[in-house]
């Protein structure tokens, strides 16, 4: 049966109050939907939407129910404690769900069951004294339920829990090896650690069957093993078998130092044993180059098979992801390549139902695809991409073989919708930008794309236009030229509350979002070619961008062009003020990027660095890449108006690199701005903060474009 049509979502947005753009509040408040999640039989999925209302200065969450059969959206729980659920139980509609808090009050949560068709069923079925979360349960063959969750643990393996910790005396840190923080933490003894329990079924109900078993905890040697791995990791970072007799979870590598490695090993563990009976499914040395970061251990829906994924460099975050598959058998776990050759670097996994296919979605020329690849492909198969435009955030296989995606757009913050396996679009149930009156009028027309050559690359490379509302060809637009961060990612088609291409056109302005040297998306080769390069290749293939769009767009008036980037983005901000490009901007903005190379070690990840220069610091000079590109060293050439911004939890790169930006810049009299979060990591997260973030952005870039009509950019 179809759902919402495209008629149907026509007159959807037709019934919307047309808006002339998207500002920041517009963007920032608008709902923020999850991913649907669907029920065993496929008949309806849940998904979770928060909305940011800057009068009241809070957020408030909702879980929305989608009808499969009809498309139908409605309401499913209001109940601001549900934080996450799983289906699982004897029916079809049978739940299992987190409550963020427990009745003793001590930071825990509990366990609920729950009828999703009902949710005055619920019942309490466990308190747990530490905040557990990333729930993953399933149903065995005697009626209980088997599930596992995460947590930050102590060394002896028991849950820590903020609220009941003890308080030292003392605030001190102690260190006597590095990684002494990373992300915007500072490391401590307690690690994260996989926990899996047992609610046995009786009574009519469920109730905790014992104490809950740490599979990870313990295992020590260079370093000691996490699960999931701080500070992006998750519930994706271990899964559990489908009859519930098995469990897989990776962890860095611990023969291995934390800051000078990625490696990572997928371990596999009964569900009834301890971190003890836990051995590597591939340990280094058995799987020629298989020594790099894993990523997305999944169990096959009959679980006999576990597919993940693996690089190669063993100190490099950023090398190709290559698909593995794995019997799960801990006597011959048997592992195999498939589609070894495929130049792309998958990030996501979905097994299919009879487990013939795996579904994976990978950078794709500025998109993110999902792609099949069936178990009989060979390391040449060149997999079909299924999916078009956007970025899923999730896939999900259903009964009927179709895969449900809740994907984004640069002009749609959630689409969700089922595609085939032949790649026709069966459904499409949700777009938020055909229902939510902030997005009202943004669609696909606002954006488009153009291949320019470089002398960088035998590649030519993409960049994205993104045009204001109201856009005509007749007219001319300052340039906005963004810059991405990694600087091995890339500018994708997908939504972003951080760094939103249609606000920033909006302002008045044609974006155009360059994917340069480093990007992915466009083979491995591209992404390599920025090691020892960050000065040239990139830069080189930004003037050719930005020479294409002065000779070729005649909409876009480069002579009140600005600029702006983030992270490697912003390094190439302090890189481009001191060269000729630099001049052909009114004003450039750096936000928590690189300004002197020689305190590149004052990083976390020190893999990073080291791969991404070529090598340890040592002694700088001339030949040193530490040395030769370095925006310091034209500092005599900065004349550009730049707006600066860093962020006192951004232990990636330290706030005294923004510091040190702006102290330069004031002392040679160049005009420039300064905004600092002390509560900010290397992103901007909070929506009053984002707010200052675009107001202040905004106010200096559109006065040196000539946008606004202030008197000052200040």
């Amino acid at each position: 049966m179809k759902s919402i049509s495209q008629t149907v979502a026509a007159a959807a947005l037709a019934a919307l109050p047309l808006v002339n753009a998207i500002t920041p509040e517009g963007m920032l408040a608008a709902p923020r939907r999850g991913a649907a999640v669907a029920n065993p039989s496929g008949e309806f999925a849940v998904f979770s939407n928060s909305n940011y209302s800057f009068e009241e200065h809070e957020s408030t969450t909702i879980w929305e129910r989608l009808d499969l059969m009809s498309g139908e959206i409605s309401t499913w729980s209001t109940d601001t404690n549900i934080s996450e659920f799983v289906f699982v139980g004897p029916t079809n509609t049978s739940i299992l769900y987190i409550n963020a808090t427990n009745e003793e009050g001590n930071g825990g949560v509990s366990l609920y069951t729950a009828d999703a068709a009902d949710l005055s069923t619920a019942s309490l079925v466990a308190s747990l004294p530490a905040p557990y979360s990333g729930l993953k349960a399933v149903a065995t063959e005697s009626g209980d339920i088997h599930f596992l969750v995460y947590a930050l643990a102590y060394p002896n393996g028991t849950a820590y829990n903020a609220d009941t910790a003890e308080t030292p005396a003392s605030t001190a840190r102690i260190y006597t090896d590095i990684y002494v923080r990373h992300w915007d933490y500072w490391l401590s003894a307690e690690r994260n650690a996989v926990f899996g329990g047992v609610l046995t079924s009786g009574d009519g109900g469920y109730s905790l069957s014992g104490e809950l078993t740490n599979y990870v905890t313990g295992k020590c040697n260079a370093t000691c093993a996490e699960s999931p791995v701080q500070p992006f990791g998750g519930s994706g970072d271990y899964d559990i078998s489908p009859d519930g007799s098995q469990v897989i979870f990776l962890t860095k590598n611990i023969d291995l130092p934390l800051a000078n490695f990625t490696s990572s090993q997928v371990y596999h563990v009964p569900f009834t044993g301890t971190v003890n009976d836990s051995v590597p499914i591939n340990p280094i040395g058995a799987t020629p180059g298989a020594e790099g970061a894993s990523a997305a251990p999944t169990f096959s829906k009959d679980g006999s098979k576990i597919a993940y994924f693996q690089m190669n460099g063993i100190d490099y975050e950023s090398d190709r992801n290559i698909i593995y598959v794995a019997n799960a058998d801990a006597e011959d776990f048997n592992v195999t390549k498939l589609a070894g050759d495929w130049d792309r670097s998958p990030d996501v996994l979905a097994w299919s139902n009879d487990g013939s296919v795996l579904y994976v979605a990978a950078p794709d020329l500025g998109r993110e695809r999902i792609f099949p690849i069936p178990m009989s492909a060979t390391a040449d198969f060149v997999p079909k991409n299924i999916t078009d435009e956007g970025v899923p955030a999730a896939m999900q296989v259903l009964p009927n073989g179709e895969l449900l995606v809740s994907d984004s757009k640069i002009w749609s913050s959630r689409d969700i919708y089922t595609v085939n396996s032949q790649g026709e679009m069966t459904n499409m149930y949700l777009q938020s930008n055909l229902l939510d009156e902030a997005l009202s009028g943004l669609g696909p027309e606002d954006v488009s794309e153009f291949y320019y050559s470089t002398n960088s690359s035998e590649i030519d490379q993409q960049s994205w236009i993104i045009y204001p509302e109201g856009f005509s060809e007749d007219e001319t637009y300052p340039l906005m030229f963004i810059v991405h961060g990694g600087p091995q990612g890339a500018h994708f088609n997908s939504w972003s509350t951080r760094w939103n291409f249609k606000v920033w056109a909006d302002q008045g302005y044609v974006v155009i979002a360059p994917n340069p040297t480093a990007s992915s998306g466009w083979g491995q080769n591209l992404t390599d070619a920025i090691s020892r390069h960050w000065g040239d290749y990139p830069y080189w293939d930004l003037v050719h961008a930005w020479d294409y769009v002065n000779t070729t767009l005649p909409y876009v008036d480069t002579v009140r062009g600005v600029a702006a980037g983030a992270s490697f983005g912003g390094y190439m901000m302090n890189w481009i003020q001191g060269h000729p490009l630099g001049r052909r901007f009114n004003a450039l903005m750096t936000h928590d990027g690189v300004t002197n190379s020689l305190s590149d070690y004052a990083t976390e990840e020190l893999w990073f660095i080291n791969h991404d220069q070529g090598g340890i610091f040592t002694s700088p000079n001339e030949t040193s890449t530490y040395y030769r590109w370095n925006p310091i060293l034209y500092y005599e050439n900065w004349a550009t108006p730049h707006f600066v911004v860093h962020n006192d939890l951004d232990f990636r790169l330290p706030v005294s690199e923004g510091l040190m930006l702006f102290n330069m810049l004031q002392v040679k009299g160049v005009p420039s701005k300064f905004l600092n979060f002390p509560d900010e990591n290397h992103w901007v997260l909070n929506q009053e903060n984002s707010l200052v973030w675009h107001t202040e952005i905004f106010k200096f870039h559109n006065y040196y474009s000539g946008v606004s009509n202030a008197s000052s950019p200040y």
